[in-house]
């Protein structure tokens, strides 16, 4: 029996599904919420069960693309592979209708292949899709990545150590785990593709070239973001705001110069370059608010009571008698701020900062100033909020600003750390925010929400200097009050 009638009719559901969600009246982010955990649901087990196409489920995504470009206030142009990537810089909870459709039918497929009824295993059924994929292709191609990946071995990432992550060998795993395994690997070669294909965009794929924290927006996090914030985010992100520059490209305006200064209009310039912005202190004012955040942040794990140094852990070895279990000690971690007692602090907010007059003398002002005068240690915090790119570059740029003041403290007897901290102006920390976290104590959930903190704070601005961007006069408003 053919399926065509029930595959027209699908496809018809699809478009009244789409139209009732459009009338509904909701939110775009809500829309988008039904999309995830309604419509896509019910619509893949109508996938599964019928022999569709592969290209017609192609033709439903891109109606779904459609939908959810407006919903989120997205432009036309904006890639769909920003909607499903999930190693990307910026992750929406959202699923690829295709990805789903390929993970489904190769599910199927093994149900048949390793049903432990023989008969069901000898009936050679085959899940059709059509020519340009097939289940049966991409299973090989999941099982042979697996086979060559166990011969390769667990590979460290960053300044992991060996057997950090757990590794699972496709040799020892069972029919259960095999599966699953293959699965996830279609998955991975999807994710893949969708990457290969990132790195081919010149200008919405520039992301792919930053060395920065990945930020996943989470549907508890949508539902605390303003459509215009959602909006500016991932057109920020992916550069596809109406920039003077993408306006002369889209054929929308003559030139693409700034209002303000007359230079070339893109993004980053509008962001972190116009002199005439700097001059006013726009940029200022976004750096102070994510000092403030940081110096909220710090002050709390200043406030903390905590001892001043964490007993060492004995170098013995604990034998175990058969048949007992191990006595699992809990490992305390060392911080800098454990190591003294009476930490102080003060930050370049609102009035002028002066460096501590009883060490030395000098007119550099770092952002944050700790410092504990009996145990004589200073940490010194310096914060830039730069374009995602020149992260790097500014870390440099600090580290060598302050260099010589550090080493003067150290000649007069202080103890003395210096950290660089940046925070992207879209809102993606670096590496860097982490750390300082880890070294005043934060772990866990806790250095998660503190770390977001920044790079909320960070976009917040941003999006209310976006919003400004052609008024000449400056004085902060809205996020600004």
């Amino acid at each position: 029996m053919s399926d065509k009638n029930s595959i027209s009719n699908t496809g018809k559901q699809v478009e009244e599904w789409l139209k009732k969600i459009d009338k509904s009246g909701l939110p775009g982010k809500y829309k988008c919420w039904i999309y995830q955990h309604g419509l896509l649901p019910r619509l893949m087990w109508l996938l599964t069960v019928y022999e569709v196409l592969l290209s017609t489920v192609e033709e439903m995504e891109r109606k779904f693309n459609k939908h959810l470009r407006r919903w989120l206030g997205i432009p036309p142009s904006f890639t769909s592979l920003g909607l499903y990537i999930r190693s990307g810089q910026l992750q929406l909870p959202l699923s690829s209708v295709v990805e789903e459709f390929k993970v489904a039918k190769c599910r199927l497929s093994l149900i048949y292949r390793d049903s432990r009824d023989q008969l069901t295993r000898k009936a050679g059924v085959r899940t059709r899709s059509g020519r340009k994929w097939a289940a049966s292709t991409a299973i090989d191609q999941a099982e042979c990545s697996l086979r060559t990946k166990e011969i390769i071995g667990n590979p460290c990432t960053g300044r992991q150590g060996l057997g950090t992550a757990h590794f699972q060998q496709w040799s020892k795993s069972s029919p259960r785990e095999k599966r699953i395994m293959i699965l996830d690997e279609v998955r991975n070669l999807e994710e893949e593709g969708r990457r290969a294909k990132s790195i081919k965009l010149v200008t919405q794929g520039a992301w792919t070239r930053w060395n920065l924290t990945k930020r996943t927006i989470t549907w508890s996090e949508l539902w605390r973001l303003e459509p215009f914030r959602i909006s500016f985010l991932l057109r920020a992100v992916y550069d596809t705001l109406p920039t003077p520059v993408n306006l002369h490209r889209w054929g929308r305006r003559e030139d693409p110069m700034c209002r303000l200064c007359g230079g070339k209009g893109t993004m980053a310039h509008i962001l972190s370059g116009c002199k005439i912005a700097l001059t006013q202190g726009r940029y200022r004012w976004r750096h102070d608010k994510v000092l403030a955040v940081l110096a909220d942040i710090l002050e709390k794990e200043r406030g903390k009571r905590r001892p001043a140094k964490v007993r060492p852990l004995l170098s013995t070895i604990a034998f175990v008698k058969e048949g007992q279990r191990p006595i699992v000690h809990s490992q305390a971690r060392q911080n800098l701020l454990q190591s003294a007692q009476g930490w102080e602090m003060e930050v370049d907010l609102g009035r002028r900062l002066h460096f501590l007059e009883a060490v030395l003398s000098t007119t550099l002002r770092p952002d944050i100033i700790m410092w504990s005068l009996e145990g004589k240690r200073i940490i010194l915090v310096e914060l830039t909020v730069p374009w995602e790119e020149g992260c790097e570059e500014a870390a440099e740029r600090k580290n060598g600003k302050y260099q010589q003041l550090v080493q003067d403290c150290r000649d007069k007897g202080w103890t003395t750390w210096l950290m660089t901290v940046e925070v992207g102006c879209r809102g993606l920390p670096a590496p860097s925010a982490w750390n300082l976290m880890t070294k005043v104590g934060l772990r866990g959930h806790l250095r998660k929400a503190a770390v977001r903190r920044l790079g909320e704070a960070a976009e917040r601005a941003s999006c209310w200097l976006w919003h400004k961007r052609e008024g000449i006069s400056w004085k902060p408003g809205g996020e600004g009050q």
